[in-house]
């Protein structure tokens, strides 16, 4: 991890019947992750490390040997690598891209980590946890025969601990077309810190419930990452626009009391003592944390390539009517009647929402209950220059009647974009 540290009327539009249960793809059953193979790229890591010098940095032999183990393991499993070049400090720096072949090209879902360590020690954590994670839930994809509904890709990126560097060369480099495709970019940074956490992105609300909830499932209590903002290879993709999530078990933060009551440990003490250091080695593991972190990788990979971000169980209503969006104009809606249903709305609302506009940062969404109740799901930011609105948000609507008519409130506060509502849903 990098450490410095007037309304217009709303548009006519049929509502949708509710639907059976569970529009979309159902997704295949992930994979346990074998903690084994896991450690087994992080001792070929150490080796690497132990044969060029200590490490394994931006610009020494070190990253170069890690790139190609990583390589020969993607191109042997049947993906399609690219080894793309950059240049930092008067040296050449390494991203590796791989692309599982088939699934929807439009709709990519993309897990990454950063390769490289400080020039310092080796990195065996920082970052060879989060780089061996990814490639063994790859490797996995390929056992599998993985058949997904969207495009997987998995990326390795170098310079990180220069301040992102591999990551923002590759975002940069990618045509604006080209990044709208990905839905959803996961990142991995640290996932086996010897005295765990266990955090998660905060940035997107569907992304963060996914992992809560999976962790929940094991009766593990997460928290909000706080301690990575802007600090690792999420950034330059969320700075692009593309929504990002992922996990984290600590770096040179101190652990409280209550940390320690909820997850073992020791309080007092920072998540990881090797952070950065000599000592990160692979004796710098808690292999716990890191079979967890790593099956959750695996759940979140073979759930969002499936198609939604959590895959319905409830009942589905649904308006595919469009609504145009007035450029730099007063806010439209489109209503959506819900019926049928039992008391009051979920705590956890899932609102499908499909926009498409030319410059989203332009929008700001609201989601506005039968008794009048507004929920924020958006705000407009003037550096989101990413096109269209497609992600599932999760509000508590537990404190509002279920049943009556929702809306889907829009407004364009900016000029010169244009768009329009293609269609929303709730999951009850």
């Amino acid at each position: 991890m990098f450490a410095p540290a007037a309304v217009a009327a709303p548009t006519a539009a049929p509502t949708a019947a509710p639907a059976a249960p569970a529009a979309g793809t159902a997704a295949a059953a992930a994979p346990d992750i074998p903690v084994a193979n896991v450690k087994a790229h992080l001792a070929q890591l150490q080796s690497i490390a132990t044969a060029n010098g200590g490490n394994r940095a931006h610009g020494r032999a070190g990253y170069k040997a890690s790139i190609d183990y990583v390589k020969g393991k993607l191109d042997a499993a049947g993906f399609t690598t690219t080894l793309q070049t950059f240049s930092y400090n008067g040296s050449t720096g390494y991203n590796l891209v791989a692309d599982w072949p088939g699934g929807d090209t439009s709709h990519v879902v993309m897990a990454g980590a950063h390769l490289d360590s400080v020039t310092g020690g080796p990195g065996i954590n920082d970052n060879g946890s989060g780089s061996a994670g990814i490639l063994e839930t790859a490797l996995a994809v390929s056992r599998a025969g993985l058949k997904p509904a969207k495009h997987l890709r998995f990326g390795w990126w170098g310079a990180e601990e220069y301040g992102m560097v591999g990551s923002k060369n590759y975002v940069n480099s990618l045509p604006s077309a080209e990044r709208s495709k990905i839905d959803t970019y996961l990142n991995f940074d640290m996932i086996g810190s010897p005295n765990p956490g266990y955090f998660t992105y905060r940035y997107d609300t569907a992304l963060d419930a996914l992992f809560r909830d999976y962790f929940a499932g094991l009766g593990i209590a997460t928290e909000q990452d706080f301690e990575g903002d802007g600090r690792s290879d999420h950034a330059p993709f969320q700075d692009a626009g593309i929504r990002v999530g992922g996990l984290f078990s600590g770096a040179d933060y101190t652990k409280t009391s209550a940390q320690a009551a909820k997850w073992g440990g020791t309080a007092g003490q920072p998540f990881d003592r090797c952070y950065h250091s000599s000592c990160d080695t692979s004796a710098n593991i808690d292999d716990t944390a890191l079979d967890r972190m790593s099956d959750a990788i695996a759940y979140a990979v073979w759930t969002l390539s499936a198609g939604d971000t959590t895959p319905p169980t409830g009942t589905v209503f649904e308006n595919t009517a469009d609504v145009q969006i007035p450029d730099y104009g007063s806010a439209v809606t489109s209503d959506l009647a819900v019926t049928g249903q039992t008391g009051n709305a979920p705590a956890a609302l899932k609102v499908g929402v499909d926009i498409k506009h030319t410059w989203r940062g332009d929008l700001v969404v609201d989601l506005v209950a039968p008794n009048g109740t507004t929920f924020r799901l958006k705000n407009s930011s003037g550096n989101d220059s990413a096109p269209n609105v497609q992600t599932t948000y999760t509000v508590n609507a537990s404190a509002v009647p279920a049943n009556g008519t929702w809306k889907l409130k829009v407004q364009d506060v900016a000029r010169q974009d244009t768009g329009y509502i293609d269609s929303w849903k709730l999951t009850f």
